[in-house]
């Protein structure tokens, strides 16, 4: 059993979602957004970094898995966004939390089974696993994805091995460094 905070790394709005893996079953347990988008770009990376630390507080996550940056059109949006994402990783590495890091197309591949879905089918693969009766908002779905991504790379690295018992804990802690 491991709970898994999932994290949609924004500037403007930082989407989280935790859920609890339990053999190859997953359950919904939160998610939600930090909005930040009308305070000036310091205070966002304070509140970001107060936020993410609570919501650590709160659910107590065994890991954190966060999506890399996507490096869109902008330079700019593209160096906050990677502000967001170190502000981030410093409020799980100050909770001594394993962070693992996916690269968007890994993220879609892991959910839909190709790299190029879209928002929309995302969206919906993450509701109908995770058994949620509506969508959450979307940076808040991202980060739900992020989270089952870990876990389904996580379960398909220790299946590829074949471990299984208590050598399969200790590759799991290996994976984890």
């Amino acid at each position: 059993m491991a709970v898994i905070l999932g994290i949609d790394p924004g500037s403007r709005v930082c989407g989280y979602g935790v859920i609890n893996a339990v053999g190859n079953k997953l359950e919904y347990i939160s998610s939600g957004c930090i909005k930040v988008a009308d305070l000036p770009f310091t205070d966002r990376l304070q509140i970001i970094f107060e936020g993410v630390t609570e919501i650590i507080k709160r659910y107590q996550p065994d890991e954190v898995a966060v999506e890399e940056i996507f490096v869109g059109k902008s330079a700019v949006s593209a160096l906050k966004l990677g502000q967001a994402r170190g502000v981030v990783i410093v409020a799980c590495t100050n909770q001594q939390l394993p962070v693992h890091e996916y690269p968007p197309n890994q993220i879609k591949k892991a959910l839909v089974g190709r790299g190029r879905a879209d928002k929309s089918q995302m969206q919906h693969m993450v509701t109908s696993l995770l058994k949620l009766s509506a969508s959450p908002q979307k940076d808040a779905s991202d980060a739900l994805c992020v989270a089952v991504c870990h876990v389904h790379t996580q379960s398909s690295l220790i299946k590829i091995t074949g471990v299984e018992g208590s050598r399969r804990r200790r590759l799991q802690e290996e994976i984890k460094r």
